[in-house]
């Protein structure tokens, strides 16, 4: 099995909502929030700078598809930042308990 974190990007009065969603609904066994990081990038032929949240989810590779199409349902965003890294290692039991907290 395959495991996965996926890096979402989110307005901050939106990223606690987002995250209690795709959570709820199986796609990530569990989100980290981390409320305010700084964004700068380009956007519409000019630099933006905002403040954002970051969620910090772990699921299972097989999920990112699903995850990704959801995100992109309920997200306020045009084009939501939405990056999947694996996870190369880590503790069995977690990794376990991502398996099995995610939808079949």
């Amino acid at each position: 099995m395959e495991f996965v974190i996926v890096l979402i990007t989110a307005p901050q009065a939106e990223a606690k909502e987002l995250a209690r969603i795709l959570v709820g609904e199986k796609l990530a066994a569990c989100a980290n929030i981390i409320d305010t990081v700084s964004s700068i990038y380009w956007w519409e032929g000019k630099i933006q700078d905002d403040t954002e949240g970051l969620l910090i989810l772990k699921t299972r590779n097989d999920m990112v598809d699903t995850l990704i199409a959801r995100t992109k349902q309920i997200h306020s965003y045009a084009v939501p930042e939405i990056i999947a890294l694996p996870i190369i290692r880590g503790n069995q039991d977690y990794l376990n308990w991502i398996d099995e907290s995610v939808r079949l």
